[in-house]
This record gives C-alpha cells, sequence and structure tokens, in this order.
C-alpha cells in the first residue's frame, strides 16, 4: 500500500507490520500483540493514526487481569451501582479529587488502593466506609444509601434490587400512568426539554405535564415516572437520583450558573443529542405540544400555573399524584 510517511513526509509505499512487544509493568514482563507500518523508503516506523489502540492501555489491561485487580469500566460500574458521583466516592476513600477519575479512564491503580476498591465491591464493604466516613455525604444521601445498603447486606438481593430502590419499586399503576418506569425514555425526556438549555424548576414541569398529558389523549404515560407534590409544583419522584445519573455518570446534561441581579440560577444544557428514535410518533407529538404550549413562560410562571392543576391542589407535601387528575389538566 502507498500512503504519506510522517517521517520522511513522502508518498511512499508501507508495510502493515504485527509482532509482539514486552512492557516492563511495575517489574513484570507483559507481552502484547501490536501492530504499525514501516516505510520502505525510509524504514521509518509509526503507528497507524486511524487505530484507537494503545499498546500501553493493552498493557495494563493485561496486566490487571493477571494480578486480579478491578478494571477501569469495573471501577465506574461500582461507583454507579452505589448512585455516587466521583467525588463522593473519592471522599469516602480518603482518595484525592483526581484519583478516581484516573483510574476509571485508564491510569493503573496501585496495589492498596484496588484493595480498597475490592473491599467496598460488596454492600457488607460499602456499608461499613459509610458508617465510617459517611459525615463527607449530604445527609439524606447518606442515609437513604445505608438503607439501601443494608437490604443489599442480604445476600438474597441484587444491585437491580438497589436500583429498584432506589429509582423506584413500583408495578404499573395509576400512580405511573400504568406503565413500568423506563430509564431510558425518561433520561431521553430531559435531554429533549434541554437541548436548547432549560431551567431545573420549569424542566421537572415539563416533564410532569408530558406524561400526564399523554395519559390524558392515549390513557398510558411516556415514561412510567411517578410524579410527587412539592412546594415548588408537580415533580418527578426521587428526581434527585435521575439528574445526578444524566449529569455525574452519564455526563448527558451540563449545568451553567446564570447570573441574576440578586442570585445565581443553574441552567441545565443537554450535552448529548436526543434520541428520539425510542419514541412513538404519538409521544413525539405530545413532547412538541408541550414544549411548544410552554415555549414563552419563565421558571416562575411554570410554578404558578403548575399550582393551579387539581391534582397539585388535592395532595400535599410529598404525596403522590395520580394520573386520575390528568382528566382535569390545564392544557
Amino acid at each position: 500500500m502507498k500512503d504519506i510517511c510522517p517521517v520522511c513526509e513522502k508518498i511512499v509505499g508501507l508495510k502493515h507490520v504485527k509482532e509482539k512487544e514486552t512492557f516492563n509493568i511495575r517489574g513484570e514482563n507483559i507481552e502484547i500483540d501490536v501492530d504499525y507500518f514501516k516505510c520502505l523508503e525510509c524504514d521509518g516506523e509509526f503507528e497507524d493514526p486511524k487505530s484507537e489502540n494503545d499498546p500501553i492501555e493493552d498493557a495494563y489491561i493485561k496486566y490487571r487481569k493477571q494480578n486480579c485487580m478491578m478494571q477501569p469500566y469495573e471501577i465506574r460500574d461500582l461507583r454507579k451501582r452505589y448512585g455516587l458521583t466521583q467525588i463522593e466516592l473519592s471522599n469516602l476513600l480518603g482518595w484525592g479529587g483526581a484519583t478516581l477519575s484516573r483510574y476509571e479512564n485508564g491510569a493503573l491503580q496501585d496495589q492498596a488502593h484496588d484493595n480498597l476498591l475490592q473491599l467496598i465491591n460488596s454492600p457488607q464493604g460499602m456499608l461499613r466506609l459509610v458508617e465510617k466516613n459517611g459525615a463527607c455525604l449530604v445527609p439524606d444521601k447518606r442515609e437513604l444509601l445505608k438503607r439501601e445498603l443494608s437490604v443489599m447486606a442480604d445476600d438474597s438481593c441484587s444491585f437491580s434490587d438497589m436500583f429498584k430502590q432506589r429509582y423506584g419499586n413500583y408495578s404499573p399503576d395509576i400512580y405511573s400512568g400504568f406503565l413500568e418506569l423506563t430509564f431510558n425514555k425518561f433520561f431521553e425526556v430531559v435531554k429533549f426539554f434541554t437541548m436548547n438549555g432549560e431551567y431545573k424548576t420549569k424542566l421537572l414541569k415539563l416533564l410532569f405535564y408530558s406524561d400526564f398529558k399523554h395519559y390524558k389523549e392515549h390513557s398510558v404515560a411516556i415514561t412510567g415516572a411517578r410524579y410527587a407534590h412539592a412546594d415548588h409544583g408537580p415533580v418527578p419522584d426521587n428526581y434527585e437520583h435521575y439528574l445526578a445519573t444524566l449529569i455525574h455518570d452519564q455526563k448527558a446534561i451540563e449545568v451553567r450558573e446564570v447570573d441574576f441581579i440578586n442570585y445565581v440560577g443553574e441552567k441545565m444544557f443537554s450535552t448529548i443529542q436526543p434520541n428520539l428514535n425510542v419514541f412513538s410518533e404519538g409521544e413525539l407529538l405530545t413532547l412538541a405540544l408541550v414544549r411548544d404550549a410552554f415555549k414563552d413562560f419563565t421558571a416562575t410562571e411554570m410554578r404558578s400555573f403548575s399550582h393551579k392543576e387539581k391534582g397539585y391542589q388535592d395532595t400535599s407535601g410529598g404525596d403522590l399524584i395520580s394520573f386520575g387528575y390528568s382528566d382535569y389538566l390545564q392544557i
């Protein structure tokens, strides 16, 4: 084959070479398959610029496997199982702010850190850590995590059980719009409404109106989320966990501060385009209708409008709002 050699900067013949290379990782020789190109004119050697393989990264992966250490994806999965951000877990472990992030992105952890990660890979070990260092977490999240871990300490439970407890362990009923909670759709709806930026207060109301409007027209909700009575209007139950997942775990939402005269507000922007293929044509029409109906509303106006909903007025703090109230929806 012919291409440009970055060594002699000429269009020349290139030879694709595959061979084994040995890397010394912490005193161990790790043999990895590598491939590269060799210029037939200047004998220069260079990696394929189109290749996504990193020999050093491959060597780290093999080293971890041979030494029974956790891989980066396993460390990320561990943190996400517990619903923690990188900062929260780093604080619990007593590590520097960048340490966990480096491990999750491929840096080779030291043995002492890996031992600690292996320890908290069990609910029992994580529970002991939270009980010891949990003061670094906000009280509500600390107590929720302790309750979940106490349940998880029973070997008959799985991590999927913990996720159900965190986000809502319920069967389809009148409080979920007779639909099982569909995380994927809920997250895509959030991305849909934050494509051009949206304030959290208004976003939570848009989610409420989308599910309730669709139920009003089609007798079934879009996401299966439950909604509760909060001081600032109807909101998805446990919405803090949903948003934390999108912001900290999936990196799908970016929060930016907006300066006002007397305070600083937070506006949310989706960093990933929503996958609209997960929605039916009717669901997309509902989302567009809700978006257009409230496009000129401020967050304050949205809050005031939602306070007039019968489902909100007939409930009080923390109560779930039945989808039966969709008959009285103002839109």
